[in-house]
């Protein structure tokens, strides 16, 4: 599985924050570039000094962060954490695109190659009746009101004759 989110960059109005997400682990880099930088987790004061911050079994829910050199800098960190995800580099997941693609072309020509050779092919069950110009009598009507016109009938039919529109 792939993480939820591997890398983000949190915006605040002065600079860009770098948060990294690993397993439950979050490190977050505070965009000034002192040394002595005082973090602040949910208002409090946090004991690292050092440019990277670091929470470790971290639970998703959301953090107001802040570092201070000179300069405040706020974040507000909504993260999704997951401890049994699995990491996948671009190289992997663009691995498994490509076989995924190359699977799928394989079946398509496959499919196309057996269908080609079918196509010219009747089914010897889909149709039944004779082809070509063999004329056939059909059966006899078992109705009378449907025998054919004889000769001497023809008048009472004439009623019938197409009528134009």
């Amino acid at each position: 599985l792939l993480p939820l989110a591997s890398f983000l960059i949190g915006v605040s109005s002065q600079g860009e924050f770098l948060v990294e997400i690993s397993g439950t682990t979050v490190t977050i880099t505070c965009p000034l570039e002192h040394e002595n930088i005082q973090w602040y987790l949910f208002g409090n004061i946090q004991d690292t000094k050092e440019r990277k911050f670091i929470i470790k079994d971290h639970d998703s829910t959301p953090a107001n962060l802040s570092c201070s050199s000179d300069k405040k800098h706020q974040l507000y960190l909504k993260a999704k954490v997951c401890a049994t995800c699995e990491e996948l580099d671009a190289l992997t997941v663009a691995g498994i695109i490509t076989a995924d693609l190359l699977i799928t072309l394989g079946v398509l020509i496959l499919v196309y190659y057996f269908s080609k050779g079918r196509k010219g092919r009747a089914s010897a069950a889909g149709d039944s009746r004779p082809r070509g110009q063999k004329m056939q009598r059909p059966p006899p009507v078992p109705n009378p009101d449907y025998e054919p016109i004889r000769k001497g009938q023809r008048e009472v039919y004439a009623g019938l004759a197409p009528r134009g529109i």
